[in-house]
């Protein structure tokens, strides 16, 4: 199987002062709209649901999502309709990301919190079946069984790739994790950075999506303290230092997933976390389109990501 991405050795005086060589997964070239983990966990999901007779695909997803963006362009592409449950309001109908999925021919139905807390309920995701037949219903961030299979192959890329021992990644839905923890079948040290607060439950989530012989694995972790205070929280150091590891690299990583995973990265190597000669992967998962909706809500320093 070719690889969908190549994988690149970065420098940093970091690397050079521990002793590591490092280098990225960039997954974030995929394709132009549906980058990285998006486009690996929507591969077969999309397929089931072509396969399965169903004409549109529904999900769930906050107004800046990554994932709904890139399932309303893969839908347009596959010629499959595409429906979102929104959290938020209908105001956010105008901004980067769902302007965009709109164009795309993307239906958005807007829920509060409250409402968006029943996306897992056994109850209400039957009669939302109930009154969405002709769709195949995907969870939040894309993180099913489907899911899994697309990710894998990430893993057989990187094998074919490059020898390494220790693999990075974001976590929002855990998704990604469980099908690296899976395809890896227990050769390397796998550390998911969870980029949301509380974040411990997706431990039993991660171990739910494993296939049976996968449940017994113990090379990986999940770490939880490297969120920076929840969800796409990041202060202006936190966005400064990211914006200078772009600049060392010249990789483009966003601050909500893969840069919280780079900073996390980087304390780890002041800790002493990794041994000296360690050969590390980080993976880019993409989501580059945020940075859009970040600037929009002035939460980025305009001129530093322009």
């Amino acid at each position: 199987m070719k690889p969908l991405s190549p994988v690149q050795q970065i420098n940093h005086p970091l690397f050079t002062k521990h002793g590591l060589t490092v280098f990225v997964k960039r997954d974030d070239l995929i394709h132009p709209v549906i980058s990285g983990n998006k486009w690996r966990k929507l591969k077969y999901n999309l397929l089931h649901a072509k396969s399965h007779g169903y004409q549109g695909v529904l999900s769930f997803g906050g107004a800046y999502s990554n994932h709904l963006h890139a399932l309303a362009y893969a839908g347009y592409q596959q010629g499959l309709m595409t429906k979102a449950i929104v959290r938020g309001e209908p105001h956010y109908l105008a901004n980067s990301t769902l302007s965009q999925a709109t164009k795309w021919g993307m239906q958005c139905q807007f829920v509060d919190r409250k409402s968006y807390r029943l996306r897992e309920d056994k109850d209400y995701l039957l009669t939302l079946q109930k009154n969405n037949p002709d769709y195949y219903i995907v969870p939040e961030g894309g993180s099913n069984p489907n899911a899994l299979t697309g990710v894998g192959e990430l893993i057989n890329e990187i094998t074919q790739q490059v020898s390494y021992d220790s693999l990075l990644v974001p976590v929002g839905s855990g998704g990604t994790m469980a099908g690296l923890i899976a395809a890896d079948n227990n050769q390397h040290q796998l550390l998911g950075i969870a980029v949301l607060k509380q974040a411990n439950y997706l431990i039993d989530h991660i171990k739910s999506l494993l296939p049976a012989e996968a449940k017994t694995y113990n090379n990986w972790q999940l770490l939880t303290q490297f969120h920076r205070g929840g969800y796409a929280k990041f202060s202006r150091e936190d966005e400064q230092n990211i914006y200078q590891f772009n600049q060392t690299t010249g990789i483009t990583f966003e601050p909500v997933y893969s840069g919280k995973m780079i900073l996390a990265f980087l304390e780890l190597i002041a800790q002493g976390y990794f041994k000296v000669g360690s050969r590390i992967v980080l993976v880019h998962t993409g989501g580059l389109q945020g940075i859009k909706g970040l600037l929009e809500q002035n939460r980025l320093t305009a001129n530093l990501w322009r």
